[in-house]
C-alpha cells in the first residue's frame, strides 16, 4: 500500500537494524484517516471470504482491526496478555507468544464464549516480523474449530522470515507493506510486490 509507505519513509524511524518506530502515526499515537484507507485495502482483500470475526492482539493491532471490522461489519476480539478478574481464570484458549518488542514471552488468552466453529476468522495485527504474535493467534483459531480466513499485518518484516512461513503454510498472508531490510544508515527498502 504506497500511501503507508510513504508514512513510514517521511515520519518512521529505524533504531538499530530490527525496529522501526511508527508511534506517530499507528501504534501509539493513530494517524486515523491512514489506518481507515488501510482498513479498507484489507477489506478488499479478504472481502469474498465470508470473514465474521476478526481477531487481534492487544494492543496496538486494535486500532487497524477496528477500522477493518468496519467494512466486514463484524466484531473484534483481541487477546489479552494477561488474565484479568472479569475475564476470569476457565473457559479460555491461551497460547503462547514471545514479543521481539518487548523480549518477553506472552500467553495470550481469549475466552471461549466468543469464539467457537461457526466463525471464520480474519488475523490482524500492526507488525509481523518471526510470526510469534500471528502463530499464537493461529493457534487459538484452531484449538476453537474455527476457519482462518487469512492474516494481514500492517508492516511485515520480510527479513524475519515470518511472513514466509506462514505463506509456505498455505494462508493467505496479505501485508500492507513489506520491508526487505532496514537500518539506520541507509533507512527502509520495501519488497518489490
Amino acid at each position: 500500500m504506497d500511501l503507508l509507505k510513504k508514512k513510514i519513509l517521511e515520519e518512521g524511524r529505524v533504531i538499530g537494524d530490527g525496529v522501526l518506530k511508527v508511534d506517530g502515526f499507528l501504534n501509539h499515537q493513530i494517524d486515523v484517516d491512514l489506518v481507515y484507507k488501510m482498513g479498507e485495502s484489507i477489506y478488499e482483500h479478504f472481502k469474498y471470504k465470508g470473514v465474521t470475526k476478526i481477531l487481534t492482539i492487544e494492543a496496538s493491532g486494535i486500532g487497524l482491526a477496528c477500522m477493518a471490522a468496519l467494512f466486514f461489519k463484524c466484531k473484534v476480539l483481541y487477546a489479552k496478555k494477561s488474565a484479568t478478574t472479569n475475564l476470569g481464570n476457565s473457559d479460555l484458549y491461551t497460547s503462547h507468544a514471545y514479543s521481539f518488542t518487548h523480549q518477553t514471552q506472552n500467553t495470550v488468552l481469549i475466552s471461549k464464549k466468543y469464539l467457537d466453529k461457526s466463525e471464520n476468522v480474519l488475523i490482524i495485527d500492526d507488525f509481523l516480523a518471526h510470526g510469534e504474535a500471528t502463530n499464537a493467534l493461529i493457534d487459538l483459531v484452531n484449538q476453537a474449530g474455527a476457519k482462518l480466513a487469512g492474516v494481514s499485518v500492517a508492516i511485515e518484516k520480510g527479513f524475519q522470515g515470518g511472513g514466509d512461513k506462514i505463506r509456505e503454510s498455505g494462508i493467505d498472508l496479505y501485508s500492507l507493506a513489506v520491508i526487505d531490510k532496514m537500518n539506520e544508515t541507509d533507512g527502509v527498502t520495501f519488497r518489490k510486490m
